[in-house]
This record gives C-alpha cells, structure tokens and sequence, in this order.
C-alpha cells in the first residue's frame, strides 16, 4: 500500500489497522541473510532489493526491529568529514537521506537545518578551515563563520563571559536532523513491500558451516540456510562474529548516554557543537532538547549510561548556553557503540567465505544508515566493494591504511 493523504483518511476511518510489513515465519533457506533488524541491517535490505534486485533476503533480528542503536541516537544527520576515506561516503548518505522519504514513501522526518560546529581557538579555526576547504574540494557545502556570523545565528550562546570564547564556526546548512524511528520503520516497510522477510525474535546462536564456508544461521527459531550471510548488528558485533570464530576484532563496545529536557518553545535553529568540549544539541519537533557527548570510558554492552558522564555532558551544555540551566531533565539513554581502532566502519568481506561484515561505526552510525545500507548491499550483492566504501578495509589495522579522522590513535575509546 503506497502511503498517500488518501489512504491515510481511509486508514483513519477503518475498523482494523493494517499492519505496516508482515511477520513471516522463516524459509528454510534464502540467497542473503541480513543478521541485524537496525537501521543498517534494515537499510541493507531495502537496497538489496531495490538497487541489486536481490530480493530473496531474510533480515534475522533478536527483538523487534529498531530495538538497538537506530532508535538510541540524537538524530543527527551531516556529512562535514575532512578524509578522503570518508568524505564522499557521508556526502553519498547525505544525498540519499536528502531523498529518502520520496525513495521509500515514508515520512521520515528529515529537517536539514543546519550543523554549526564551533571553534574556540585560532588552531581551531585554522582546523575547521582545512576541513571546509577539503568538504569544498569534494562538493560538499561549507561555510566558515566568524564570531560575528555565529552571533546572527545564536545569539543565546555564551559569549561574553566564557571560559572558552566563541571564535567562529563551520556551518554545513544541508545538515540536520532525522526522525530515527521513522527512518527504521520506513526502510522496514520499503523492504517488506519488495519481498524480504522480516524475522523479529529470532536471535543468532551460531552459524551454520561447510567447510571454510558460512552457510547461514542458527537461531533461536531455527536453522537458516543462506548462500551470503551480512551482519549488522553494531555494538554486538564482538558476541555475534565470536560465533563465527573472529574472536578478536578491532573494535571495543562502549556506551553513548543521550539526553533529551522537557518541551521548550522553539530556540535551537539546527544542530550547534560545542568544539571547547564533547557537547552537541539539538531541538526535536516536541520541543525537547536533545543533547549528547562523549561515551563512558570503559567497555560495556549495558544500554544504560552512569552519572559522571551524565555530569560532563550538562557541564559543557551550561559553559555554552547557560539559559538551559532551569530545565528539565525529561530523560536518557544509552546505546552500544562499536568503537574501531580509527573511528571509522568497516565494510568488508571476511576470511571466511560468504560472511560479510558491517561495523565499527562509533558516533557516525545514524548519519550513516542510507550509504552503509547501500554500499554493504553493494558488497553482498557484488561481492566487491563501491569505490566510495572502498577504504572501509576489514584488514586496513594491518597494513597501516588506516582512517583516523580524528587523530587520536589507535585506541578505541579516544575516538
């Protein structure tokens, strides 16, 4: 059923809903196993079946899909990368999300109202240069701001009496925010129109093998056979691979606490970073301000956060807008980060045949759920990588062509 304002009014007035994708039970066998009801897992099928007319594909979730990361997150979508590895990765997601709601007839709510990261230093702003002039070299809109222009935009931030004075910023307009439920709904419902299976409670307990080969699943609903066998399950990536004997990968799972106050009229105009420490809010169309920082510092697969981070977070929040200092709390969260050894994904074939991997996407998950669905679809389909994901190298820690973006080395929880 195409959504319209017609059905719509016909769907107000029925008896009965219809549901939104069915509930298959599982086939004994399919062509592709997505392992991960996410975002990226939901993603990759949708485009399997779209771009790469694989439509033969079951997606293997332990919950209900859009249980993880994908319905965890602050929503923000942008593609304002220095590297070349990631440049032209993001810019593909943010010309896929700039078309999504049309692509899969869904209301996702994409509002792209601007992403201001600020600098509070001349190193800073000289940093944010090199990073607008490479985004520009690639095609990608950015605008260096000074303090004056940051004030037009803001002028409820700090600047008068800030430890860390405002100096200026860089502004990507086309960036903004996304409904992060809608976005998994929606591809959920793109995919399931197209003929995958949608499999929810079905959790991996191993996998099936022949030899040297991945053959499918074992789940808690059965054995699923499978010629290729995609997981997606960000931060239980290091649990479900260990099943398929990767019992050492570069990546740590940490948690990423979110925020979000009571409704508040309208003040946020987009997405503000603060660059004198990890802060980022945003609005939501309730009125809420959703904010956000660093993840705890130790590995943990709890989808719950603890207070000294809690206290970081609302400290940098207070050092930049002081005027949130009365509000309230409403709520938080946590979701499980997979932390690479660069900060940067992995989408890759692995040594073991018909296994492929999708992970380590630290804080650029969400943003990066329409170009990981398609380039990892790609890759399954293929059995190659796109030239854009193709530095996205399970094996780069090996051979040194690694994509640190932020240059912190090779230690996990620093990115």
């Amino acid at each position: 059923m195409r959504l319209s304002a017609l059905t719509l009014l016909r769907e107000a007035f029925s008896p009965e809903r219809t549901p939104v994708w069915r509930t298959p039970e599982p086939k004994p066998a399919y062509r592709v196993i997505i392992v991960g009801g996410g975002g990226h897992g939901l993603a990759t099928a949708y485009y399997l079946a779209k771009e790469f007319g694989v439509t033969d594909v079951a997606v293997v979730e332990k919950g209900w899909l859009g249980s993880g990361n994908v319905g965890r997150n602050t929503t923000i979508i942008r593609s304002n990368y220095l590297l070349d590895g990631n440049i032209p990765f993001y810019e593909h997601s943010m010309k896929l999300w700039e078309g999504l709601e049309q692509d899969f007839n869904y209301n996702a709510m994409v509002s792209q109202r601007g992403v201001l990261n600020l600098c509070h230093s001349d190193a800073q702003r000289d940093a944010y240069a090199r990073r607008g002039n490479a985004m520009r070299l690639h095609g990608v809109d950015a605008e260096l701001l000074d303090a004056d222009g940051v004030r037009a935009m803001a002028p409820f931030l700090n600047f008068d009496d800030a430890r860390f004075p405002i100096k200026g910023g860089l502004l990507q307009k086309r960036g903004g925010t996304a409904r992060h439920d809608a976005v998994a709904w929606g591809y959920a419902r793109g995919a399931d129109l197209r003929g995958v299976d949608l499999i929810q409670n079905a959790e991996v307990t191993g996998f099936l093998r022949e030899g040297g080969r991945i053959a499918g699943v074992q789940t808690t609903r059965g054995a699923i056979r499978a010629g290729r066998t995609g997981v997606a399950v960000a931060g239980n990536t290091s649990r479900v691979m260990a099943m398929a004997g990767f019992d050492r990968l570069p990546i740590e799972s940490h948690v990423l606490q979110a925020f979000v106050s009571e409704g508040l009229k309208p003040i946020i105009p987009g997405v503000i970073t603060y660059g004198a420490g990890h802060f980022y809010i945003s609005q939501s169309d309730k009125g809420g301000l959703v904010f956000g920082g660093d993840i705890d510092g130790y590995a943990s697969y709890a989808q719950r956060g603890g207070l000294p981070v809690l206290e970081d977070v609302v400290e940098a929040g207070m050092a930049l807008m002081p005027m949130i200092g009365r509000a309230k709390l409403l709520r938080s969260w946590g979701g499980i980060m997979d932390m690479s050894m660069d900060g940067s994904p992995i989408i890759d074939r692995t040594p073991a045949e018909g296994l492929y991997l999708n992970a380590g996407w630290c804080y650029g998950g969400f943003k990066a759920t329409p170009a990981s669905g398609w380039h990892f679809a790609h890759l399954i389909a293929k059995d190659a990588p796109h030239p854009v994901a193709a530095a996205y190298r399970l094996d780069r820690f090996r051979t040194g062509r690694t994509i640190d973006e932020k240059g912190m080395g090779p230690w996990p929880n620093l990115h």
